[in-house]
């Protein structure tokens, strides 16, 4: 999952619940403090994270000129969920990223990031809004730490473990397996490993499950995002765990999208590297 490298919102941000026709939703929302607005960006958080995910991004974007709005996804963290699985389908949450768009529609252009598992949920979207035959509502597509299917297989193993798992355990005892499996790991900051545990546990089992679920056996549509008439940008660390970088630039090709790689960073370039992260989302969004 993603760690957050603080908590405290800068002084551009607030906490709020983004409304709309398909419910309400957690959000972190960043505007800038002077000059013009320069467009709006709408941030998806992938599997076990949240909108907080992207918090170290929120400054230096809204300093950038762009209003940012982060999310927690249906059944994440403070948004929350009804318990039918059926709610959790990547179409459904393609859905949701169709309501925010309506909600947030920015004159000046409205760009569009999804991390990780958010990355196969905005594509969703856009392919949806792409078969209406309708104008697309957004500027740019970002793909974030993301790939063209199905997660590598020795991070899927680990993910069936878990699907598992929460079809017959409660979240807390899963959170305490998963902190003795990463025993070896280096702790957090006190106040961040209580923010990851309170987090978890206010997830919607069932929501977790379904997005496992679609990691391990998620289909490849490079091709069909490719018909996209929208400007791509794909990003990643040097190494990630969940789809092999090289993967991940032969997605970039295939797409004819822009690429960029951060160093230093692994599967949450946003969370390790934010500054270096908002460079490159910034000189893609004022291309």
């Amino acid at each position: 999952m993603s760690t957050p490298p603080f908590l405290k919102l800068p002084a551009c941000a607030r906490a709020l619940r983004v409304e709309t026709d398909r419910g309400a939703f957690a959000a972190l929302w960043a505007e800038p403090a002077a000059g013009p607005r320069r467009g709006t960006a709408l941030l998806v958080p992938g599997f076990t994270g949240s909108k907080e995910d992207f918090i170290a991004l929120l400054e230096p974007l809204a300093g950038a000129g762009f209003r940012v709005v982060a999310v927690d996804q249906r059944g994440q963290y403070e948004t929350g969920g009804e318990p039918d699985p059926a709610a959790y389908a990547v179409a459904e949450l393609g859905r949701d990223v169709l309501a925010l768009t309506a909600r947030l529609a920015d004159p000046d252009g409205l760009h569009l990031l999804g991390h990780s598992f958010g990355g196969q949920v905005v594509r969703e979207a856009v392919l949806a809004a792409h078969a209406s035959g309708e104008p697309l509502p957004w500027r740019s597509l970002t793909l974030l730490s993301t790939g063209p299917g199905a997660i590598d297989p020795a991070e899927a193993a680990r993910t069936q473990l878990l699907v598992d798992a929460l079809g017959s355990l409660d979240l807390e005892t899963i959170w305490q397996i998963m902190r003795e499996m990463d025993a070896d790991r280096p702790a957090p900051a006190p106040e961040i490993g209580e923010f990851l545990h309170r987090r978890w546990l206010a997830n919607v089992p069932v929501a977790l499950s379904a997005a496992g679920s679609h990691l391990v056996a998620a289909p490849d549509r490079v091709d069909e995002l490719a018909a996209v008439p929208l400007p791509k940008l794909v990003v990643s660390g040097v190494e990630d765990y969940a789809w092999p970088v090289p993967e991940q630039s032969a997605m970039a090709e295939r797409l004819s999208a822009r690429r960029a790689v951060v160093e230093g960073a692994g599967h949450s370039p946003n969370a390790e590297r934010p500054a270096e992260t908002a460079a490159v989302l910034t000189d893609f969004w004022s291309a």
